[in-house]
């Protein structure tokens, strides 16, 4: 089979980056350490019937493309037949030029589905929908079939803190499986109080599974959430993580949390600054709990949530209808780390932004609060989302090679729901070490093949084991 686009050294512009990435990048293990795969398909290992399940159910990315090219909603998230929706698809890539999504289309078809040898177009569909359907069908094209040939090591989910972690149970007691999966503390709807029903309605679950009387008592209500995260540090989870569209310039207390918590129990719709004051009181408070525990706390800010009012009330949330926010949050974030850190009590963090004009703020905010002990301790975390392709990943590295230290960058996700994303991990060694090779090429960088290629190895590994803890193997 001819390899007609994804060749042995796509992105890969001279030697020294071919060698780079052959000899010390592309067999090393995936740690994929933020993700949004079901744990239940996991632990049921689930089998897709077809390459619509896999590949397009649940992808806003591709969705957005379609919508774009003029794509009627039935084709994306209505009631097309999956044929229908993956002919569909297979119109629009051709147009996809230059946009991320084509290299990650045809990554993936490449590895794990085996086509290379053609270009997904509406005259290439039919074969390639026939043969990828055979293909899932084999053993080693279920959900754990495809983890263990992508040599995935680690995952760790996204999961509510009224999670019952059922499933990573069901995962971590399997003799016959060897991937880990974790789960991760995310409790952004503990936050949300800016909807009072809704907020009210995750409170009584809340109570219900941590058998605690919360009422209209916020000491009872981080009592409940405490119990929480005392599950999930048993069930093996090491991180938390907060999905937020700024951080306030605010720093609010558990006493001025005690009242406003109060009156959202019993109805009432709390103001911008009341909101602003919980959720700092709030965040304040888990943070305090993760750096007791030993965990590394994650900050995903600058999303602007389901702008379409219309297509939320018609297809609901993550779908495809989010954005960039512009709102700035250098103050607040400061004020936030400042804090925690007078006593002492900030943990590893790890800081996310999508805005990328917030580059240069996080690279320099992280070296505020390095601490000299814990090497790399304050992370500006991988490009995600909108800014996870080659421009966005080439600006996060520069940024932070230019205003940190590389070296103890700890690496990218997938940031993803689908199982055929682990191929983000591959886009981002190739374009690490074309960065890389480019400079050594240049003289920007030493022609040292075992200095810089033992960098590439933490990036794309080490640094991730020893960050996290993780009991896995070095890979020197």
């Amino acid at each position: 089979m001819n390899d007609i686009f994804i060749t042995e050294n796509f992105l890969l512009q001279n030697d020294r980056a071919v060698e780079l990435y052959h000899q010390f990048a592309r067999d090393l293990p995936i740690i994929d350490y933020h993700c949004h795969l079901p744990p239940r398909q996991i632990a049921e290992d689930h089998r897709f019937a077809n390459l619509t399940q896999i590949w397009l159910n649940g992808d806003h990315y591709k969705w957005r493309a379609m919508r774009t090219a003029g794509v009627t909603e039935r084709y994306c998230t209505g009631d097309a037949t999956d044929w229908e929706k993956f002919a569909k698809w297979a119109e629009v890539v051709p147009k996809t030029l230059r946009n991320p999504i084509y290299h990650w289309t045809h990554l993936e078809l490449k590895c794990p589905l085996g086509i290379s040898d053609r270009l997904l177009n509406p005259q290439t569909a039919p074969g390639i929908w026939e043969e990828c359907n055979r293909l899932l069908a084999r053993d080693d094209m279920s959900c754990r079939g495809i983890m263990q040939q992508m040599k995935v090591v680690l995952v760790c989910t996204t999961d509510d803190p009224v999670d019952s972690l059922e499933y990573h149970a069901t995962i971590a007691t399997d003799p016959t499986f060897n991937i880990r999966v974790l789960p991760t503390f995310r409790p952004d709807r503990a936050l949300a109080i800016d909807a009072p029903e809704t907020f009210n309605h995750y409170v009584d679950r809340l109570a219900e599974v941590s058998r605690v009387d919360i009422g209209d008592a916020f000491p009872c209500f981080l009592d409940a959430l405490r119990k929480r995260h005392d599950f999930f540090h048993k069930a093996g989870c090491r991180l938390s993580d907060h999905g937020m569209e700024t951080i306030d310039a605010v720093e609010g207390t558990a006493l001025e949390a005690t009242g406003i918590f109060a009156r959202v129990r019993r109805g009432d719709r709390p103001s911008p600054e009341e909101i602003a004051r919980f959720r700092s009181a709030m965040l304040h408070e888990m943070a305090l709990w993760d750096h007791e525990r030993g965990w590394t706390q994650q900050f995903h800010i600058g999303a602007m949530r389901n702008n379409n009012r219309r297509m939320f009330n018609q297809v609901g949330p993550d779908t495809g209808f989010d954005s960039i926010a512009d709102r700035t949050y250098a103050r607040g974030l400061s004020q936030f780390l400042d804090r925690l850190d007078r006593t002492n009590q900030l943990a590893k963090t790890i800081l996310y932004n999508l805005n990328p004009t917030h580059n240069e703020v996080l690279g320099t905010m992280i070296g505020n609060f390095q601490d000299g002990r814990v090497p790399g301790k304050m992370q500006f975390g991988s490009s995600w989302w909108f800014l996870d392709q080659k421009d966005g990943m080439e600006k996060q590295i520069n940024c932070l090679s230019n205003l940190g230290l590389l070296s103890f960058f700890v690496g990218m996700l997938t940031d993803s729901r689908s199982f055929l994303s682990y191929t983000r991990h591959e886009y981002f060694r190739r374009i690490l070490c074309n960065l890389l090779g480019n400079e050594m090429h240049q003289g920007l960088l030493p022609d040292d093949m075992e200095l810089v290629g033992a960098m590439v190895r933490d990036l794309c590994h080490d640094n991730a084991v020893r960050y996290f803890g993780f009991d896995l193997p070095m890979r020197r």
